[in-house]
């Protein structure tokens, strides 16, 4: 096809910069103001990264430079679709190359990591057995349920045991069908890494497969299906920057090309009679109606604009800012922050805690109200571990209704601040002074439960107006 006017997509440049030279890279809300319920506005410090992370800026421009060409993909003879399908097959490219894809893995665009997840759950040979631990996010944990056997393995409490755990486990198995382990790559509770190659070298030994979850990883640190020795990686464009609803599932193709395909229709089909369906091969076979060629785009630029940048040293910086974050909290003596393998254990920028004499809940909603900070608060989908981490009930209440928890007893959910490369040094200090003032003061406001959530009493903004 003819060059446009829009980013091209391959190849990735390994080029960096110096790590103290780096600084933010651009996002788009960088410089959104947010109301107080005290009055006033304040800068917003969105730091909630590990759920969903701002738009690089970068990504925007691709996407919007693109889509005066936007047209139908696979399907359409005329020009623009041509060119839109040119530039989807291409982002497939551009996106196996992130994540080191070899020679015979497939790379299909998805809706995000839990789709990805889902997918994969759907294609299980019969008689699968699956192995996880229960640290996972429910994404992992759930789509196995219902095709395969689950075997849950307890929380380790370091690499060591994670791998110990796991080889025991696949040796004491007496599957005589597929296997497969399922493991994150990064908490998205704790941000703490998994040894990730070890644990897939175990798999392999036992003759099982395994699945990585990159959603907290891929943003962060490199991902490679070859490095890693993982056989298939998903993650999601929303935590890596483009927020344009996909993401991705990359792998092996065995037993993708065997399945029937996840979803039934257009695109998925090669033929179609009243009694009879031959159903198309490769990524199409799992990719049925129009695929989102800017999402695809998108998660294409944000992978190109991250290596560029250089992972390693964005990942100097965020472990720079991670200590500041840390070191900060430390001098809160009513700070706790949850860890599974402990403090010192090599992490992405994800930090969870709890703060004695408060509930999390209306602690998070008072960083937000009355200092327009976006943190999280609650189990984070990641129930089991959640509550391992705080000793807490199954039942236990989670709302802002649930009484602020009394000196020396369990609070009943955390609070979860993140960061990452679009994150400005300010924003990590605005908060701990923030949180350091909350514990000393306490809340300015009143909060009250609202379908759920903790919201200020008698709230002066009013709704919402965009």
């Amino acid at each position: 096809m003819t060059a446009v006017a829009f980013a091209p997509v391959s190849p990735l440049s390994s080029d960096a910069i110096a790590a103290s030279a780096c600084p933010p890279l651009p996002v788009v809300g960088r410089d959104v103001r947010v109301p107080l319920v005290t009055g006033g506005q304040a800068e917003y410090a969105a730091l909630d990264y590990a759920a969903s992370a701002p738009c690089l800026q970068r990504v925007w421009d691709d996407v919007s430079a693109y889509l005066p060409y936007y047209g139908s993909v696979h399907r359409g003879a005329g020009y623009l679709s041509q060119l839109s399908t040119d530039l989807y097959e291409r982002s497939r490219a551009t996106v196996a190359e992130y994540v080191g894809a070899r020679a015979d893995d497939v790379v299909l665009f998805t809706r995000g990591t839990t789709d990805s997840l889902n997918l994969l759950a759907s294609v299980l040979p019969s008689g699968t057995r699956v192995f996880v631990f229960e640290t996972e996010h429910h994404a992992a944990l759930l789509p196995w349920r219902c095709t395969a056997d689950v075997t849950h393995l307890d929380a380790p409490s370091s690499h060591a045991e994670a791998v110990a755990t796991l080889d025991a486990a696949l040796a004491a198995d007496e599957c005589d069908g597929p296997r497969l382990v399922c493991v994150t790559g990064a908490s998205n509770v704790t941000g703490e890494l998994f040894p990730v190659r070890e644990l897939a070298e175990v798999a392999h030994r036992h003759g099982a497969r395994i699945v990585l979850d990159a959603a907290q990883l891929a943003p962060h640190r490199p991902v490679s299906l070859a490095g890693l020795g993982v056989d298939w990686v998903a993650f999601s464009g929303h935590k890596l920057y483009a927020p344009f609803g996909a993401g991705v599932l990359a792998g092996r193709g065995d037993w993708l090309a065997d399945a029937e395909p996840y979803l039934a229709g257009g695109g998925a089909s090669r033929s179609v009679t009243a009694d009879a369906v031959e159903w198309n091969s490769g990524p199409a076979r799992h990719e049925a109606g129009s695929p989102n060629v800017i999402g695809a785009y998108a998660i294409a630029s944000a992978c190109r604009a991250l290596a560029e940048a250089g992972l390693d040293t964005l990942a100097a910086r965020e472990e720079a800012l991670l200590a500041r974050l840390r070191a900060g909290l430390a001098e809160i003596p009513e700070v706790r922050t949850l860890d599974l393998f402990g403090p010192d254990s090599a992490r992405v920028s994800v930090l969870s805690f709890v703060v004695e004499g408060w509930n999390s809940s209306r602690f998070a909603a008072a960083l937000s109200a009355e200092y327009g900070i976006g943190v999280r608060d609650g189990l984070f989908c990641a129930h089991p571990l959640v509550r391992r981490l705080l000793g807490g009930r199954a039942d236990a209440p989670t709302e802002c209704g649930a009484p602020d928890a009394p000196a020396g007893e369990q609070n009943l959910n955390a609070i979860r601040v993140s960061f990452g490369a679009g994150t400005p040094d300010e924003h990590v200090d605005r908060f701990v002074d923030a949180a350091r003032e909350l514990v000393r003061r306490g809340a300015k406001w009143t909060y009250r439960t609202d379908g759920g959530r903790c919201v200020p009493e008698s709230d002066p903004r009013g709704p919402a107006v965009i």
